[in-house]
């Protein structure tokens, strides 16, 4: 089944990722390579999209980012 999502951003956590990669003096392509180590497969262009808000983040992808960014996953939402 589609997901119907009626607004622009298609996330809550896209920003807090931006900013929290950054601190981390991570590019996106290292990020994507992190994730990869967890068997979680987001490319450099879909980490773009993830912190522009233009793409969903599914629950296995947002686990990820909690444990590569090492924050606990409601961090990201703040």
């Amino acid at each position: 089944m589609p997901r119907i999502i009626d607004s622009e951003k298609k996330n809550l956590v896209g920003k807090k990722v931006k900013q929290l990669r950054k601190e981390q003096n991570l590019t996106q392509e290292e990020l994507s390579a992190k994730l990869e180590t967890l068997a979680i497969y987001i490319c450099r262009g879909s980490i773009s999209r993830i912190e522009d808000q233009s793409r969903t983040v599914t629950d296995i992808e947002l686990y990820g980012l909690s444990e590569v960014l090492a924050v606990p996953i409601e961090e990201l939402f703040q």
